[in-house]
């Protein structure tokens, strides 16, 4: 058949499939045949047709559980050999019967489970051709035994894997003896090929038709034409199988049936085992020649994909010291280099999903903590009490004339020690983040676990202590602010300006309905008969929380004032994923319609928090927890009866301590990121990169650090193997000649233009053959083609018949009239 070249084909795929395999790879589409077919349509007789030996495992129910890649290799001796038995030769094939049925069983279980991981097997025969299958599992409706409710939907999803790629020819073995419109093989052909261009149809059990019933029309492709045709086949019988027939002699009898079968007869020679094991080789052959050119493209782009990685591995020596030294230093320096970009926001590969690094630091530092000062400030209810204890205390016994300057010390002072809880909580958040930036850098060590798990617990270390050097300076400055209250800060409004400030509430509407925010958010207490939870665009402004349809603001839902509002969290729902808060009135008025609070809720807590920084700005402050408790001494009778200058004493106070507060908070907001950057983060930052490797150095054994994973060692051995492989199948392409040869295939069809017919055949073959039963004048045509074979043309026959040729050029003339003088005289011929 055709040239060497073109020879090399099949085992060239063959080595293709044996070398990705053997990387647990699939990474290329290779040409193919894959056999598909319901259970018991006699896929497996066919393949041992080909082989000439009884070695697939046979039995009733699911016998094929995993793919069999069958990989058949003219050769002058006769074994089986297993890829993953490398290099143990089967001579007996009953014991390649056993070794399949026990690596069945090893992956599967020995409860009719099945596996898409494949069983390769290469046969070396005298007797067959070059030839690639995969018999894939039979097709099957009702579970069997220990196999799971889905096992058809499981064995069709294996099947796609193969059928869907489009480099895969597929055998369609059905059954002669069943309506072949409700073939699954077919079925499933004509889904994933529905104009049938890589479809070969297979036709079993031609002898066990009823009687008076053949599958001639089937058989010349006019019943469900297929670009490649079909191909009648007679297996062995059960009984048969039981008597131990000998598969040659089964052959022989093939032969003999389809030349005896009237319906048959004429097409014996393009029926049978043989025909079809050289039409399939053939066929796999101009297909894998077909493909070579896209196949060649995809080896190019895969060598090239990994070439830069395997450059790393070709000289690689797990052991060489050297390689370990440069390996750390570029290690570490790498660490360096990315935290520093996490830290500075200038690194190449930026998270797109949530905010990292830096950006999370940087809200810590302007929204979650001046969040946390503004929650903690001023209960006004309770501090006017306070100022109001403050002032009566210092007056004693005596009744006071002047409003007492000690009173304003104390509760500035109070006010400034609840300033370090939100301070040190500002701390941890930073070093949290800090902690989690120092794992995602890390994340790139993989392939050194040794080093990885040191290197983080130097720098972690390092961290915290930095963490408790960074909460001393952070309490000394809460110190120096309680040390000395400086009245004569330019911005302190002073003893005689407190009393004309009436309210420090006037600001806010000072500010006018000025925009603080707009966003998406969901109100989530609305009942189901009220039309559920939805979301809404929401506009928050100094004076008001309007909320409308769509972010056009067109059309305007409800509009809520701020006034007398506060915030709580609101725990999630059972069944909910979102963030949940309330706002609510401190008189116990209703917000919104029937409710008395507004449930809104985000999707994730940093949008919980960032919308109530926003409320704080518009005069919407947190609840405080424990603020309801029951005054003592019965206070709030007390705090009504207070006399007019008790209460001008504490107004003025009170104006006095929101002003100095101001100032202490706002330096407090300053000062703090510039502590924790000096000395936390850029301390970390120098730390990394100057004291970091020394500290690697001192902690133990070098080797020991830089010893592989053994997930990296495995991903370089298979690295290396799959660019050996690809780089050997690329110089093998390379030196294939793709000539074309001949291949009994069907022409093109349209299925308005009848069933399509075959090629015709060489000199060779019409030798080999019996004349077709065509008249006088055709026959003598044949028998001038051996004459002068390089003068024909081809002839049109009629449908289901070979197609003979007739001369051409000068000669035409002359045997026509030599075939008119036999026509008028035939008894002279």
């Amino acid at each position: 058949m055709g040239n060497r070249g073109m020879e090399d084909l099949i085992p060239l795929v063959n080595r293709l499939q044996d070398a990705f395999a053997a990387i647990g790879q699939n990474a290329l589409d290779l040409p193919q045949i894959a056999v598909v077919g319901g259970q018991s349509a006699g896929k497996s007789s066919v393949l041992e047709n080909f082989v000439g030996r009884d070695f697939l495992p046979r039995g009733s129910g699911i016998v094929t559980r995993r793919p069999l890649v069958l990989q058949l290799v003219n050769a002058s001796t006769e074994y089986g050999e297993f890829l993953h038995c490398k290099g143990k030769k089967f001579t007996d094939f009953e014991e390649v019967r056993l070794e399949i049925e026990a690596e069945t069983d090893r992956v599967t279980g020995s409860n009719k489970g099945i596996s898409p991981v494949p069983i390769n097997l290469r046969v070396y025969s005298p007797h067959v051709l070059n030839l690639t299958l995969v018999d894939l599992p039979g097709m099957t409706k009702v579970p069997v035994g220990d196999q799971p409710p889905d096992i058809e939907f499981q064995i069709r999803d294996m099947l796609m894997q193969f059928v869907t790629k489009e480099n895969c020819l597929i055998l369609a073995v059905s059954p002669a003896n069943s309506d072949l419109a409700n073939s699954d093989a077919l079925k499933i052909a004509k889904e994933v090929d529905p104009q049938g261009q890589r479809t070969i149809g297979v036709i079993t059990k031609l002898d066990l038709m009823d009687e008076g019933t053949d599958a001639r029309d089937v058989l010349e492709n006019k019943l469900l034409p297929l670009r490649r045709g079909y191909i009648g086949v007679v297996n062995r019988s059960q009984k048969d199988i039981d008597g131990k027939k000998d598969i040659q002699a089964a052959l022989a009898a093939e032969r003999k049936f389809f030349l005896s079968h009237p319906a048959y007869r004429h097409m014996a020679d393009r029926m049978g085992t043989p025909y079809l094991q050289k039409v399939l080789n053939q066929q796999l052959t101009n297909h894998i020649r077909d493909t070579l050119p896209g196949l060649r493209n995809k080896l190019q782009s895969q060598l090239l994909s990994i070439e830069k990685e395997v450059e790393e591995y070709k000289n690689f020596r797990p052991d060489d010291p050297a390689r370990k030294t440069k390996a750390l230093l570029q290690m570490v320096q790498q660490f360096a280099v990315d935290f520093e970009k996490r830290i500075e926001g200038s690194g190449d590969q930026i998270d797109t999903y949530e905010l990292s690094g830096g950006a999370r630091i940087n809200r810590i530092f302007h929204e979650r903590f001046p969040f946390e000062l503004v929650k903690m400030e001023f209960d006004e209810k309770e501090l006017r009490r306070e100022i109001s204890y403050a002032i009566k205390n210092i007056h004693g016994i005596r009744t006071g004339l002047f409003t007492p300057d000690l009173a304003f010390e104390a509760i500035v002072k109070k006010q400034v020690q609840k300033l370090k809880e939100p301070s040190l909580k500002c701390v941890d958040m930073v070093v949290s983040e800090l902690t989690s930036t120092i794992r995602k850098c890390s994340e790139k060590l993989s392939q050194y676990p040794h080093l990885r798990e040191e290197m983080e617990r130097i720098v972690t270390t390092h961290i915290r202590e930095r963490e408790g050097r960074t909460k001393d300076q952070v309490m000394l400055l809460i110190d120096i602010e309680l040390a000395y209250m400086n009245t004569n800060h330019e911005d302190f409004i002073g003893f005689a300006n407190a009393q004309q400030r009436s309210s420090q509430m006037s600001k806010k509407k000072a500010a006018g309905n000025q925009v603080i925010r707009k966003g998406w958010l969901t109100i989530n207490n609305i009942g189901i008969m009220k039309g559920g939870s939805k979301e809404y665009w929401f506009v928050l402004t100094a004076e008001n929380l309007s909320w409308y349809k769509d972010d056009e603001e067109k059309e305007k839902k409800y509009m809520l004032p701020v006034d007398n509002l506060k915030l709580r969290d609101v725990e999630k729902g059972f069944m909910s994923s979102k963030h949940i808060f309330a706002l609510f009135n401190t008189e116990q008025r209703n917000v919104y319609k029937d409710y008395r609070q507004l449930e809104l809720a985000c999707e994730t807590q940093e949008e919980v928090d960032s919308w109530k920084a926003s409320f704080l700005r518009a005069g919407v402050y947190p609840e405080r927890v424990g603020a309801s408790e029951a005054e003592e001494n019965g206070g709030d009778s007390f705090m009504h009866s207070m006399d007019p200058q008790l209460e001008r004493q504490v107004e003025t106070i009170r104006n006095l301590v929101d002003s100095y507060m101001a100032i202490v908070n706002k330096t407090i907001r300053d000062l703090m990121p510039k502590t924790i950057m000096h000395l936390m983060i850029n301390n970390t930052k120098d730390f990394i990169h100057s004291e970091l490797l020394a500290n690697l150095y001192s902690c133990g054994d070098q080797n020991t650090l830089m010893e592989e994973s053994a997930e990296q060692a495995q991903r370089r051995d298979e690295m290396l193997r799959m660019y050996h492989a690809l780089k050997e199948a690329l110089n093998i392409i390379g030196d294939i000649n793709t000539s074309t040869i001949s291949t009994p295939m069907c022409r093109a069809y349209r299925p308005d233009a009848g069933p399509p017919r075959p090629a015709p055949r060489r000199r060779e073959e019409l030798l080999q053959c019996p004349p077709p039963d065509l008249g006088l004048a055709d026959q003598l045509l044949g028998h001038l083609l051996l004459v002068a074979p390089r003068w024909v043309v081809p002839l049109r026959c009629p449908p289901g018949q070979e197609p003979l040729l007739i001369p051409s050029g000068p000669h035409l003339r002359f045997l026509l009239g030599l075939i008119v003088l036999l026509l008028v005289f035939p008894g002279k011929s």
